[in-house]
C-alpha cells in the first residue's frame, strides 16, 4: 500500500466548494498521487485551482510528467464534465496561461482572479498572490535564485517520505517545517499577508483565498479573513467550504494520522 493510499474515502463527501494552489504539474516534487486520491474523495459544486497548478517555469527546462500527472487533469475533466464548475485562476508559475484569460470551455473558465460569495454571504477574492510578492515582481532574477535553494529542500523533503513511507510513516513536510523556524521566511509571510489583505480591504471585500507562498493559513488579518489554500508539494492542504458557509483547512498529515488512529481503534476493538 503507497502511502497516497493510506487514507482512502469509503464515499465521496458532497461539499460546495474546494481550493487547491501551488501543484506544479511538471515537477518531481508534485505530490500528483496524494491530490488525485483527495480529489477523489468529494463532489463539488465549484473548484478553484488558485495558481501555479501547472509549472511552466520548469517545463521550459525540460519535460517532467509522469502517468499522476496527467491523472490529476483527467481527475478535473471528470469532475468538469460531471456538473463541477472549475474556475483555474493564473499564478506566476503558469502565467504563459494569462494571455488566454477570460476563456470558457464548457464547465471551465480561466481567470487572473475571481469573486467567490460563501454561503454565508462572504464576498472572497480568488487570486495566486504573486501580485503582492515584492521579489517575484520586481527582482524576478532573486525569485529563480530562490526557487533553486527551494527546490533544494524538496529534494531532500522527496526522499525523506520515500523512507517514511517504507516504514510504514505518514506524510510529513521538511521543507514546511523549515519555513516556521527560519526569521526571514516568516517575516515574507507576514508582509504578505498585511499586503494582499490591505488590497482586499480597498476593494471592500470580506476577506481572499490565496496561493503562492506555500503556507496554509486561515486566520484574521484586521478585519479581513485571510485564507491561503497552501500547496500540493510540501504541506499538501486545501481549502473545503461545507454547505453553512464554514471554511475548512484540510491537511493530509492530519488526515492520515486520523486515518491510522481509526485503524488501531478498529484492531483494538
Amino acid at each position: 500500500m503507497t502511502s497516497a493510499e493510506f487514507v482512502k474515502p469509503s464515499r465521496k463527501q458532497r461539499v460546495r466548494t474546494l481550493w487547491i494552489s501551488d501543484v506544479h504539474l511538471g515537477t518531481r516534487d508534485c505530490q500528483a498521487e496524494h491530490l488525485s486520491q483527495f480529489l477523489k474523495g468529494y463532489h463539488a459544486d465549484k473548484v478553484y485551482l488558485v495558481g501555479d497548478i501547472i509549472d511552466g517555469w520548469k517545463l521550459r527546462g525540460g519535460m517532467y510528467w509522469p502517468q499522476a500527472h496527467t491523472n490529476v487533469i483527467r481527475r478535473l475533466l471528470t469532475m468538469a464534465k460531471r456538473g463541477t464548475e472549475v474556475i483555474y485562476v493564473t499564478g506566476n508559475h503558469d502565467e504563459f496561461l494569462r494571455r488566454y484569460s477570460k476563456l470558457i470551455l464548457g464547465n471551465i473558465q480561466l481567470v487572473d482572479e475571481a469573486i467567490h460569495v460563501t454561503a454565508d454571504g462572504r464576498h472572497l477574492l480568488v487570486i495566486h498572490g504573486d501580485q503582492f510578492d515584492v521579489i517575484t515582481r520586481y527582482h524576478r532574477w532573486l525569485a529563480f535564485l530562490g526557487d533553486s535553494a527551494y527546490e533544494f529542500t524538496l529534494t531532500l523533503n522527496r526522499w525523506l517520505n520515500h523512507w517514511r513511507a517504507r516504514y510504514g510513516y505518514g506524510y510529513w513536510s521538511l521543507s514546511a517545517y523549515l519555513k516556521h523556524k527560519v526569521k526571514t521566511a516568516v517575516s515574507f509571510i507576514s508582509d504578505f499577508e498585511e499586503a494582499i489583505a490591505h488590497e482586499v480591504t480597498k476593494r471592500e471585500l470580506h476577506g481572499v483565498v490565496c496561493g503562492h507562498i506555500h503556507h496554509a493559513e486561515i486566520r484574521k488579518v484586521g478585519e479581513v479573513d485571510y485564507l491561503n489554500c497552501g500547496d500540493w508539494v510540501e504541506s499538501c492542504t486545501a481549502l473545503i467550504e461545507h454547505w453553512d458557509g464554514s471554511i475548512e483547512l484540510y491537511r493530509l498529515a492530519d488526515a492520515q494520522a486520523k486515518a491510522a488512529l481509526l485503524k488501531a481503534e478498529m484492531v483494538a476493538g
